[in-house]
């Protein structure tokens, strides 16, 4: 009687014949594949970090209007051994802003020890510099802005609480 995966013992022509191996073959190699994909990128793959962002460097806008219609941004942390993650953005005005809501992340800290970041949007490169907002002020723009832009208010509204960050030119 087979299994799940077939009937690795059945005898040639057997019902199930090399469906066995065929799993043992994909269980094997699609891990691999994975990832040399995912090293053969170098930057974030989905929700997988990346090292070092590519991409033209541009000149730092006036306005980051222009990202009110893209949702993800890549950013790349830690000059020394670069490290990068697709993140949610948001302009408003000289600002671009990074919400990392409670969460403490390894790109957080990151910038806690050296606040230059890296930012690709499409094809640009920017070169910026982060700090943590702490004006409740700032805060609740930023979160009107963000619920417009993404349909829902951040979960903890308590700035103190939070990572919000501000990016600006170096």
């Amino acid at each position: 009687m087979g299994t799940l995966c077939g009937n690795v013992h059945a005898a040639p022509g057997a019902s199930g014949e090399g469906f066995g191996v065929l799993s043992r073959f994909m269980i094997k190699t699609c891990p691999l594949m994975v990832i040399l994909l995912v090293a053969a990128c170098s930057g974030p793959f989905v929700t997988i970090p990346g090292g070092a962002l590519d991409g033209e460097l541009a000149a730092i806008p006036s306005d980051w209007a222009f990202t009110d219609e893209i949702s993800t941004v890549q950013i790349e942390t830690n000059p020394s051994d670069p490290y990068s993650v697709n993140i949610w953005a948001l302009g408003m005005g000289p600002s671009l802003y990074l919400h990392a809501g409670a969460n403490r992340a390894t790109w957080v800290k990151h910038l806690d020890a050296n606040p230059n970041i890296r930012v690709r949007i499409g094809d640009k490169l920017y070169e910026l510099a982060s700090s943590r907002v702490t004006e409740e002020a700032e805060f609740a723009a930023f979160a009107d802005a963000y619920e417009l832009k993404y349909g829902s208010r951040p979960r903890n509204e308590k700035v103190s609480e939070v990572y919000l960050l501000r990016l600006s030119g170096r």
